[in-house]
């Protein structure tokens, strides 16, 4: 993949996730999921293969198909209120807080299977600017890898899905990227085994490069 993986591409907007992508959250995540993976009698690391990108009840649905999806949504409800609460070890991704100065005064929407308090909650956990756009869990009627919440984001900054690019660390939202006819920039580990158009480590290897007629050049460093 390294070969044919792209040192640029050049989009008018960007629509960014959350979790993984700009916030490390794994330990949180980690944390409460393994618990409720045991109240579930459930294996642990096998739930945890599949929570990341998705809403809560969407994962509940993928591990426990035949719950009755108001189960799943009560459960849900449950694991935001933890999630929220439990802070403890939430940082930014390598290079966030500079990716996002870079792009403070271009075309961006945070786009994450969050709701708006944990958003909150987990950007300023990692003192990182809350975008003024953003499309949050309770904005969709479909988890991510529906592609909904991406044309969502796309609408409300006026641009039309071909111009977009997408930041993604998960499956996923990746998909979600691509369902929407999205490019992908894919961060961090989880990132790579998917197929994203670009992949970087973290953000401290991408450089953002906004252009007189209002495209963006994002730049892929070695």
């Amino acid at each position: 993949m390294a070969a044919t993986t792209p040192a640029t591409l050049t989009a008018r907007a960007l629509l960014l996730d959350m979790d993984g992508t700009l916030v490390n959250s794994d330990a949180v995540v980690e944390r409460c999921w393994r618990r409720w993976a045991d109240r579930q009698g459930l294996d642990a690391g096998e739930v945890m293969k599949v929570v990341h990108g998705r809403q809560g009840f969407a994962t509940m649905a993928v591990l426990l198909p035949d719950r009755p999806m108001a189960e799943n949504h009560a459960d849900n409800r449950v694991m935001l209120a933890e999630e929220t609460a439990d802070l403890d070890g939430v940082v930014p991704v390598a290079g966030a807080p500079a990716f996002m100065a870079a792009i403070a005064d271009l075309p961006h929407a945070l786009v994450t299977s969050a709701d708006e308090a944990l958003a909150q909650a987990r950007m300023g956990a990692a003192a990182l600017r809350m975008p003024e756009v953003r499309v949050t869990a309770e904005m969709v009627g479909a988890s991510k890898p529906d592609p909904e919440g991406f044309l969502k984001g796309a609408a409300a900054l006026g641009f039309a899905p071909a111009d977009c690019v997408v930041f993604e660390d998960s499956e996923a939202g990746i998909q979600a990227g691509r369902a929407a006819g999205m490019r992908v920039v894919g961060v961090g580990p989880r990132a790579a085994a998917f197929a994203p158009d670009a992949h970087v480590a973290d953000l401290t290897r991408l450089r953002v490069e906004p252009a007189a007629d209002g495209s963006i050049t994002l730049t892929v460093l070695a």
